[in-house]
């Protein structure tokens, strides 16, 4: 099968393409390397004869026409957005312009493909998006986002990918594009740009910086494995049923104070601290406005349509997290110096 990953440089992105080479599909990845994207992520792949880069931009419909009349792909993986509530604090108009406009070109331009080839019934349009899209959740552990969950997005970033879903459904309901559709968990582990928490705490840790905390830190995410979510993404572009939705979840809800907690007792076995523990640098600092409570998801149409489950618990992800961090300063190093990096964003003033 050969594959049009958009966002391959990006974090989950080039986890997709990194799998989906080693399972011997072809790859087409298309990027706008943006502030956020590294070819590094692909690098071990770069050289595969199954590997091909396009460096364009989905705002750009005639690069999005040119790229599938020329590589002519058997399916689309749409991952390329705009991803930081933060920065959508600040600026959500790049978020309105890539989420949603962005991928209205990539609908169109993967429908006009679709029709001049006759339709084929192979064809998908998979459209990868979050579970933020669902709003927030009250502190009772039975209630959990399902693919039925009305959408309530707080934030201009879950706002645009709310609309992006909906566009995706429109344009299967409307055209007869095939499409699937999943809804993740908060992801986390290796190549993850040093703006989310879960790289923040480690190199913050590291470098004897505070760890920051919005709030009071008692807000929940359900935490996905980024590989165990590159895993159930092939997986849903192979199985899923058309014009169906499954909701990714790595069943491991921590809430934020936890799960630095537990970094910290990794980076205290892993690379010692002197003068005690790295949890006494952690420092709570203001709420992000608009803070979602609580997200968390039930995966069971994944896991008893297609069979999928999540390969590690949090604690194991989270010291396979740390172990590559520590290993791979080579790699985060330089992107320390990219554009709002190790500043706070989002702080709506």
């Amino acid at each position: 099968m050969k594959i049009l990953v958009t966002g391959g440089a990006g974090f989950i992105g080039s986890a997709v393409i990194r799998l989906a080479v080693s399972r011997g599909h072809q790859v087409v990845n298309l990027d706008a390397l943006t502030y956020a994207a590294c070819l590094e992520n692909v690098a071990a792949v770069a050289q595969d004869p199954g590997y091909a880069f396009e460096h364009a931009d989905i705002r750009d419909r005639a690069a999005l026409d040119r790229i599938f009349a020329g590589h002519r792909p058997d399916a689309v993986m749409h991952l390329a957005a705009e991803s930081h509530v933060d920065r959508s604090i600040d600026g959500p108009g790049d978020f309105v312009e890539t989420n949603i406009t962005g991928t209205y070109n990539m609908l169109e331009a993967a429908r006009s493909f679709w029709v001049s080839q006759g339709r084929p019934a192979g064809f998908r349009f998979h459209h990868i998006s979050t579970d933020e899209v669902f709003g927030s959740l009250p502190d009772d552990p039975t209630v959990k986002f399902t693919e039925t969950t009305p959408y309530d997005p707080r934030s201009p970033y879950s706002a645009s990918k709310a609309a992006s879903d909906h566009l995706v459904r429109a344009w299967h309901e409307t055209y007869g594009l095939p499409v699937v559709l999943t809804n993740c968990s908060n992801n986390y582990g290796p190549y993850h740009f040093p703006e989310k928490l879960v790289p923040v705490i480690i190199l913050n840790a590291l470098a004897g910086k505070p760890l920051p905390i919005y709030g009071n830190g008692l807000n929940i995410r359900d935490w996905l494995y980024v590989e165990d979510h590159a895993d159930a993404l092939l997986l849903v572009l192979k199985q899923g049923r058309v014009g169906r939705s499954y909701n990714i979840g790595g069943e491991n809800e921590r809430s934020n104070i936890d799960l630095v907690k537990t970094l910290c007792t990794i980076l205290d076995d892993l690379r010692p601290r002197v003068g005690g523990s790295y949890a006494q640098q952690i420092t709570f600092v203001a709420d992000r406005p608009g803070h979602d409570a609580r997200y968390a998801i039930e995966p069971a149409r994944i896991r008893d349509e297609l069979g999928w489950r999540p390969s590690v618990t949090i604690e194991e992800g989270l010291r396979k997290t740390v172990q590559w961090y520590l290993a791979n300063e080579d790699w985060w190093q330089p992107l320390l110096n990219r554009q709002g990096v190790g500043h706070r964003l989002g702080a709506g003033g």
